[in-house]
């Protein structure tokens, strides 16, 4: 199944609902650039994962990537409602260190709220 994406705005912070698969060819490229675009304004994004069925080597890089973009432009990009998959090739690479995991986009948005809270970048 190709990667189908649709954003949206939730208090403040931009969440990109991807359906499908992230692999290495079209559909890195479109999740690059739908993000990139968003982070043209620097602002939060949430990636909400849950109807994400695989990722591939090609699209844990991209991941990398749009987290290393999302720091250059002084902001963060935050994984929600991962599957048993996705977190198990995220601690088998180790990138679990690297990115924030949350339940579901909502506690990945309260996270932003919080650390906003604590005037914490």
């Amino acid at each position: 199944m190709a990667l189908k994406m649709t954003t949206r705005e939730q208090d403040g912070i931009a969440v990109v609902d991807c359906v499908g698969r992230i692999v290495f060819g079209d559909e890195a490229i479109q999740l690059r650039e739908t993000v990139k675009a968003l982070l043209e304004q620097p602002r939060p994004v949430v990636l909400n994962l849950r109807e994400v069925t695989y990722v591939d080597s090609g699209g844990l890089g991209t991941l990398v990537g749009l987290f290393t973009s999302a720091q250059k432009a002084g902001t963060t990009i935050k994984l929600a409602a991962l599957n048993h998959r996705v977190i198990d090739l995220l601690q088998i690479t180790k990138l679990v260190t690297v990115f924030e995991t949350h339940l579901d986009v909502n506690a990945a948005i309260t996270s932003f709220k919080a650390v906003a809270s604590r005037g914490v970048a």
